[in-house]
């Protein structure tokens, strides 16, 4: 069945009838072939009792935004070295990012990997077409020496190259890429600094508009949804001022149940950007904010009696009345990410007012909108 319309919240399957993963996704456009891809984490074998992550990562593509081909896994997974970035069940591979450099004709992808150990590393892999085959051209990579998060990769006009990243349970960095976007420089600046979860930002998501740059983030819940939060800069590396919630009539406080993983201009309108974002529990759509907020914060705080965690846990759940199918829906958020949805919603831009002296960029919920109604 053909679609012809955008259902936030709503399952999404290819022109074959099977459900679209690639989560953590983002859109690429060929301008050359008039194609979009979309891509990102293969969770088709993450389901309750696997010990995969993320198997590859896949790519769809599409003429309208609407109706998405499956071309298939651009990355494979690696099973038979456990030490490889690709591993399935060693590795877990999240937010794959490419970009396309003009200059040496080849398409970059970045990966987070998380190891057992808790420690993050990036892979970076480069290709001469968009659907690869992609070789691997640095693994195990630390940039500037840090444990890397979720990022967000851009090209500005003049072809340079910028990497967004979340300093684990930190703060917010903005690195310049090499000429060949394969590594840094060495330069970059900070942003956001937070002693720890829910508050520091991850799932960076940066986009221009008005020749102002803006970081769309969210809180550190793991798979559990929080408010997203919106700052604005001049440059690429600020300062930033922090705007607020984009979600200001979500009661929820969860950016309607989901996490923005990016934002997408559409070609040849001209101000209809695309928040993606991924719904990964879609079943747990009933527990409170609030209740695992501050069980994260309490966590990381050092406030939490480490020998009886159940205590604090059931003072918890009766003050948000929280009731134990909740909470095994709560601690179970990451065993069957195959089923998570997609919320895709247009981003609404105000100008400076009384309201919001700095403009304001704001999401707002549709059960159903259009690309063709927008200019």
């Amino acid at each position: 069945m053909m679609n012809h319309s955008m259902k936030p919240g709503q399952p999404l399957y290819d022109t074959e009838g099977k459900r679209v993963q690639a989560h953590g996704g983002s859109i690429f456009y060929e301008e050359s072939t008039e194609t979009y891809y979309f891509y990102g984490e293969n969770k088709e074998f993450t389901t309750d009792g696997s010990d995969v992550w993320t198997w590859g990562v896949r790519a769809y593509a599409s003429k309208d935004l609407y109706n998405w081909e499956d071309k298939g896994l651009i990355i494979e997974p690696v099973e038979d070295d456990s030490t490889s970035s690709l591993n399935p069940r060693t590795a877990m591979l999240d937010r794959p990012h490419i970009i396309y450099n003009e200059a040496t004709k080849k398409y970059v992808c970045w990966c987070k990997i998380m190891w057992k150990d808790n420690t993050q590393t990036e892979l970076v892999l480069t290709a001469d077409s968009f659907l690869g085959p992609y070789t691997v051209v640095r693994d195990h990579l630390r940039p500037l020496n840090m444990d890397a998060g979720d990022f967000d990769l851009a090209v500005a006009s003049d072809g340079k190259a910028y990497y967004m990243f979340e300093r684990v349970h930190s703060e917010t960095i903005v690195a310049d890429l090499t000429d060949d976007y394969t590594d840094v420089t060495g330069y970059y600046s900070t942003h956001f600094p937070h002693s720890h979860p829910p508050y520091v930002r991850e799932a960076t998501a940066h986009f221009m508009w008005n020749h102002r740059h803006y970081l769309l983030t969210s809180g550190t819940t793991w798979y559990l949804p929080n408010p997203s939060e919106v700052a604005v800069a001049d440059s690429w590396h600020g300062p930033y001022k922090v705007l607020g919630d984009p979600c200001p009539e979500d009661q929820s406080r969860t950016t309607f149940h989901s996490q923005v993983s990016s934002v997408f201009k559409v070609p040849g309108k001209k101000n209809l950007y695309i928040a993606l974002a991924d719904r990964w529990c879609p079943d747990a759509m009933d527990v409170p904010y609030g209740f695992y907020a501050e069980a994260i914060e309490s966590f990381f705080a050092g406030s939490i009696d480490q020998s009886s965690p159940e205590e604090y846990v059931a003072k918890l759940a009766g003050k948000y009345g929280v009731g134990p199918e909740m909470i095994a829906k709560a601690s179970n958020m990451a065993r069957d990410t195959s089923v998570a949805e997609y919320v895709w919603l247009p981003l609404k831009f105000v100008e400076p007012c009384e309201k919001y002296p700095d403009g304001m960029v704001l999401l707002e919920w549709k059960d159903e909108w259009r690309i063709e109604d927008y200019e």
